[in-house]
């Protein structure tokens, strides 16, 4: 394995946990390079608690360059394409040749994509809006409060439900009266998962007196009159705009000559094998489709998963072994309720027919869950 070069490209959950593991399986003689673009990797579920300042926002990242430590070379560049048959990456710090390449490249936010999104509505989905989206809803004294999910699909199915559940729970524990309503295009909250959890997340909000509006698709936002226009000509307005921006899948994925029409990377679904020899897709930058006619969620739960099945296929095959590790297809995610609570959903999402997914109930066990398992990601990569 004297030679042998890997090469992860993408800091998120997926590359990150790839890199690690492959530098815990692989020969020491074998590089591991991580290829990032940010140096920074949040972990995505605490930015709904730095968006209620339950967090600080520098203390739910973490640096990649720490690796270095571990013997990964953390490459800080943009990745710009890649030769598939000369099986090199080029990137604004230079080529790199590679043995196995493994794309985390994840999804893209597009605000740009929905006129009006980017002048006019808060996003927790980085670390940057988050903080924003903290200090908007800080400043907000009552009146309509508004979650919008401008296009599909997006990452993490649970993030808007939660933003308006946890957004109630903070407004209502400073006494300030507001009415919210949820814009969606689906037609049931986390509609993968099934319509019995749909059903359940409709009811958590339907107590807590948040509009549901599913089968809504915005096509402008208007700052100045404060109104959502949806392409059925109704219109919503707001006093405060929470949003999911639209998403799109990267450039390099879209010109790597490996992706589908979306743009996303088509992969086999328990291998996570690409079309071309040696390059491997994981996380969010895939296309999976399942049961049901739909499409894997975007959710770091499986881009961990991911991870973790092409680091022992690729240790494997390096050795001349023939690789055993496959994806099943389990997956769970919290659904945060505010007051100390969450709910947990959980299940598999390639069951014949369609995902097979159960919901626990809103507890504090189910929070204290959730908060060991930020506690355990922030200290175990690094």
């Amino acid at each position: 394995m004297t030679d042998n070069t890997v090469i992860v490209v993408g800091g998120g959950t997926g590359g990150l946990v790839a890199a690690c593991r492959l530098r815990q399986r692989l020969d020491r003689r074998a590089r591991v390079i991580l290829v990032t673009r940010e140096t920074r990797s949040c972990f995505a579920p605490s930015l709904l608690w730095v968006m209620t300042g339950d967090r600080q926002p520098d203390s739910v990242c973490l640096d990649l360059r720490q690796l270095r430590a571990k013997g990964i070379e953390v490459v800080e560049a943009e990745a710009t394409g890649i030769d598939l048959s000369a099986r090199d990456l080029q990137t604004s710090a230079g080529s790199l040749g590679y043995d196995r390449l493994v794309l985390a490249l994840g999804a893209d936010l597009a605000p740009q994509d929905l006129p009006g999104f980017a002048e006019a509505a808060h996003s927790p989905y980085t670390l940057a809006g988050a903080t924003e989206t903290a200090a908007a809803l800080e400043s907000f004294h009552g009146g309509k409060l508004a979650v919008l999910v401008a296009r599909l699909p997006f990452k993490c199915p649970a993030a808007p439900y939660e933003m308006a559940l946890l957004a109630d729970a903070a407004l209502r524990r400073r006494g300030v009266q507001a009415q919210i309503d949820l814009y969606t295009p689906e037609p049931l909250p986390m509609p993968t998962a099934g319509p019995a959890l749909g059903e359940a997340i409709k009811q958590l909000l339907a107590v807590r007196g948040i509009g549901f509006h599913p089968g809504r698709k915005a096509e402008r936002i208007d700052p100045q009159a404060r109104t959502i226009d949806f392409g059925d000509g109704e219109q919503a307005g707001y006093d405060l705009l929470l949003g999911v921006p639209p998403h799109v899948a990267p450039a390099l994925a879209r010109d790597s000559g490996l992706a589908g029409e979306s743009g996303f990377i088509p992969v086999d679904p328990h291998t996570l094998a690409t079309g071309a020899e040696g390059v491997y897709a994981i996380g969010d930058v895939t296309a999976i489709p399942i049961g049901g006619g739909r499409l894997l969620p975007k959710a770091g739960v499986f881009a961990h998963g991911h991870a973790e099945v092409v680091a022992r296929r690729i240790a494997d095959e390096l050795v001349g072994r023939i690789p055993t590790a496959t994806f099943d297809g389990n997956g769970s995610c919290f659904l945060e309720t505010g007051k100390g609570a969450a709910g947990y959903a959980s299940g598999n999402f390639y069951a014949p027919g369609g995902p097979q997914i159960t919901l626990r109930q809103p507890s504090r066990v189910w929070h204290l869950g959730k908060v060991l398992l930020e506690q355990y990601w922030l200290r175990r990569w690094v």
